[in-house]
């Protein structure tokens, strides 16, 4: 019987040896990724402050070109309202087009009463307005 105990003794040091290495590999391994990870987001970040000082840069050069024929008051004006209207029509490309709030069936705060949680406001797929051609040409 002494011997079986040596052995168990002896599993559950392997077995907290395998446990250890296995912690350590994964912890590496985790570590190597989210430097990658970081490295990424950094060089995103980068990316986005250098177009940022590029459209300032734009946004100088189309006030300081207006501005050969305006006030600057004015060229100043209008180079916001240019960039107003870029920026918004940026967002517009980045959301989906949705329901106008005064349309009809446009439902405040989620979806219809009844309809799944879709967040689409339909219990069902839209019908199509021609039946499928099945390619059976007998007439």
């Amino acid at each position: 019987m002494d011997s079986l105990e040596h052995l168990e003794h002896l599993d559950r040091q392997l077995v907290e040896e395998l446990a250890q290495v296995a912690r350590e590999t994964v912890r590496d391994e985790l570590r190597e990724q989210s430097r990658k990870q970081r490295r990424t987001a950094t060089l995103y970040a980068a990316s986005g402050a250098a177009a940022l000082y590029a459209g300032a840069a734009l946004a100088l050069a189309v006030g300081l070109a207006l501005a050969i024929g305006l006030p600057g008051w004015g060229a100043a004006l209008i180079t916001a309202a240019i960039m107003g209207a870029v920026a918004y029509a940026l967002r517009g490309a980045a959301h989906p087009k949705q329901a106008h709030p005064s349309a009809p069936g446009h439902v405040v705060g989620g979806t219809a009463p009844g309809a799944p949680p879709s967040g689409l406001g339909m219990p069902y797929p839209p019908m199509p307005a021609e039946p499928p051609h099945t390619g059976d040409r007998r007439a």
